[in-house]
């Protein structure tokens, strides 16, 4: 008799509001451990960065009268899962349990026999108001609140919500999944014996960029709704605390708030510079124009890595470079010191930053983050270590990348020999559709961090949109620019991810 095989697990894990900030420690732990994320609709793009290469990512995407998947079949594909994968994520939006209809497929996991573990979200019952100034509890006005959806099994013979009931619930009243029958729901609710002049507030896409807010009254929300064109995904209140937001939403004095920036980074690497508009407000987008792999060839890459620690000089011009060298280096050599003396120099902050993550001080290293100017640096330390003239110098860089160490080096008198870590090439795949966002919803900025990022998206075919302005990292990729007859708007002066958000904000003001 065959031993049955064992079945992986299942993780029902809780997204949180919308802002990946939100996400749980244990909820994007096991995003990055997962074999397969099986994703919906309300998943901040940005969390399926965090999946491992390799991981197969399955949007079944769930919004009010738009279903990719029923969840009959969004059940029966979980069970699927768990006999492929030993670790499948269910990413869901919130908390699993709160409306979410975890309970549905915790139990039709149980029932097939699969393990599964639920890791609880961020709801935004709560997130929602506190991100758009509204406090569901607050002594002095109210001690209790209570949470309803709005949005019922259209298969329900009748209603079970008990109308009566909620309308005369003292404290707050959150009603979640409800805008498509806003109006109807709150006239119910004033028939019911709901104070029609109560504060109200309807928050949409609250916790992130998007996030967009109405006050109003309970009788007057649906109207201020409508003129104001907010639907779904959104969070109604009702109660005196909804009257606080004018005070206490913080998020709408962000100096981004309301502006849409698109950020052309590698998946990978979009995460810094996301999380930092993020936190000035900004509704950002990552649409990756890049991708990196390894170099052509990978056996010149290896034997440039084995033979480092015989040069005096090893020269690095990205982080990416740093990150794939060293990985390499350490799959042969244990310890750092085996090295060698050689001394480093490096282009760019985050290039040093990553030096000094295996415990390597740079030597030399330009203000400016271009090639130009760390030949101009080592000109100027010249002295200090007697020059470069004879001097064997690894320079390890991508395979498009520009010639000007090389050359430059190699005119000084230097023994130069390449060591190329990389390559990049065009990202083929945008899960969270930020590329059909960009076409038809258009931009306010759009963030170009190098140039192969300005020459990928451009072999995209993508028009950018009338008054999106352009934000470019330095003068090379500015040059990049140029060949396609664009002209950055904005430009950072140091060249680096804060420089370049620096340069947003001061052009914002």
């Amino acid at each position: 008799m065959k031993k049955k095989p064992s079945l992986g697990s299942v993780y029902l894990v809780g997204a949180g509001p919308g802002d990946p900030g939100l996400m749980t420690l244990k909820g994007r732990r096991l995003i990055e451990e997962a074999d397969c994320l099986v994703y919906d609709a309300l998943g901040a793009p940005a969390m399926l960065g965090w999946a491992k290469p390799g991981c197969e990512k399955i949007y079944v995407g769930k919004r009010s009268g738009n279903h990719a998947l029923p969840q009959e079949d969004i059940n029966a594909l979980l069970v699927s899962c768990a006999a492929k994968y030993a670790c499948t994520v269910r990413l869901k939006g919130g908390d699993p349990y709160v409306f979410g209809r975890g309970g549905e497929e915790a139990l039709a996991l149980h029932a097939a026999g699969v393990p599964f573990e639920v890791v609880p979200g961020v709801t935004s019952a709560i997130a929602g108001p506190a991100c758009a100034g509204i406090p569901v509890t607050h002594r002095g006005l109210c001690t209790q609140f209570t949470v309803f959806t709005g949005h019922e099994d259209a298969a329900k013979p009748e209603s079970t919500l008990d109308i009566p009931g909620i309308a005369a619930a003292k404290g707050t009243k959150v009603m979640l999944m409800g805008m498509g029958r806003l109006r109807a729901t709150m006239e119910a609710l004033i028939a019911a014996g709901q104070g029609g002049n109560a504060p109200a507030a309807a928050v949409q896409w609250a916790t992130t960029g998007r996030q967009r807010r109405v006050n109003a009254t309970v009788a007057t929300l649906a109207d201020a709704v409508d003129a104001a064109g907010l639907g779904s995904p959104a969070v109604v209140v009702i109660g005196e605390v909804a009257a606080l937001a004018e005070q206490l939403d913080f998020r709408s004095r962000l100096p981004l708030a309301g502006k849409r920036i698109v950020v052309t980074r590698t998946r990978e690497q979009a995460g810094v510079l996301s999380e930092a508009l993020a936190a000035q407000g900004a509704e950002v987008d990552e649409l990756p124009t890049i991708r990196i792999t390894d170099p052509t060839d990978r056996h010149d890459f290896a034997s440039a890595v084995v033979d480092a620690p015989h040069y005096d000089w090893l020269v690095f011009t990205s982080p990416n470079g740093v990150k794939r060298f060293f990985r390499a280096f350490f799959a042969v050599y244990e310890d750092i010191r085996e090295l060698g003396g050689a001394r480093i120099a490096a282009i760019g902050a985050g290039t040093a930053a990553e030096l000094k993550a295996v415990g390597l001080m740079v030597d030399v290293m330009p203000a400016k983050a271009v090639a130009e100017e760390l030949i101009a640096e080592f000109d100027r330390k010249a002295d200090d270590f007697g020059g470069v003239a004879n001097s064997t110098v690894l320079w390890v860089h991508s395979e498009k990348g520009r010639r000007v160490v090389y050359d430059e080096l190699m005119k000084r008198q230097a023994i130069v020999d390449e060591c190329i870590a990389y390559n990049t090439v065009p990202e083929t795949e945008d899960l969270s559709g930020a590329r059909a966002r960009l076409e038809s919803e258009g931009a306010d900025i759009i963030t170009f961090t190098s140039s192969s990022t300005v020459r990928h998206f451009m072999e995209l075919g993508i028009k950018l949109p009338e008054g999106c302005r352009i934000a470019s990292i330095g003068p090379v990729t500015t040059a990049t620019l140029a060949e396609y007859g664009l002209k950055p708007d904005m430009e950072s002066a140091d060249h680096t991810i804060p420089g370049l958000v620096e340069a947003i904000l001061k052009a914002k003001s």
